[in-house]
C-alpha cells in the first residue's frame, strides 16, 4: 500500500507548480469547461452538451455516456464534429475529440410520450491530456424536463 501522504505528493507534483511557476497539468474542470442545454421539441427534449477542450487535450467520444431512470430513451448522439483517430496508450485506436467546441446533441423521450418533469440524467464522460494525463472518468448531475411528444 502507497501512503496517503505519499500519494497526495504524487497528485502534488502532477498539478503542483514546476520551477517556473507553471502547474504541469490543468485541473480537469479548466482542460474542459462542460455545460448542457435543453429544448423542448415536438418530438422529445433535445439535450445539447457543450464540451470547450483546451488545446493539447481530447475527450473519448466512446466514453460520453447517459445515464437515465426507466421510462426514458435517449436517440444515438449527433456529433458537431468529426472525431479523429488516436493511437491512445490506455485503450489503442480510438474516437476522440480534440477540437476547441464540440456539441453532442440527443433527443430524449418517454416511453409512454406524456413526458416528464425534473428527470435525473447523469452525464459521464472522460477526457486526456496529449502530454500523458488521462483523467478520471467524469460525471455531471443534472435534472431535465422531457417535453411529452405528438404523433
Amino acid at each position: 500500500m502507497i501512503p496517503i501522504s505519499a500519494q497526495a505528493a504524487g497528485l502534488g507534483e502532477l498539478f503542483g507548480s514546476n520551477g517556473a511557476g507553471q502547474s504541469k497539468f490543468l485541473p480537469v474542470d479548466e482542460a474542459f469547461q462542460v455545460s448542457s442545454i435543453t429544448r423542448a421539441t415536438a418530438k422529445g427534449t433535445q439535450l445539447s452538451i457543450t464540451f470547450n477542450i483546451t488545446p493539447g487535450h481530447y475527450v473519448y467520444k466512446d466514453q460520453l455516456t447517459l445515464r437515465f431512470p426507466k421510462g426514458l430513451k435517449a436517440s444515438p448522439f449527433k456529433f458537431s464534429q468529426s472525431p479523429v483517430s488516436i493511437n491512445d496508450p490506455t485503450f489503442g485506436q480510438v474516437p476522440v475529440f480534440t477540437q476547441r467546441n464540440m456539441v453532442a446533441t440527443t433527443t430524449l423521450t418517454t416511453n409512454n410520450s406524456k413526458g416528464a418533469k425534473n428527470a435525473p440524467i447523469v452525464i459521464g464522460w472522460q477526457g486526456c491530456a496529449k502530454a500523458g494525463l488521462c483523467y478520471p472518468p467524469e460525471k455531471i448531475k443534472t435534472t431535465v424536463n422531457i417535453a411529452a411528444t405528438r404523433k
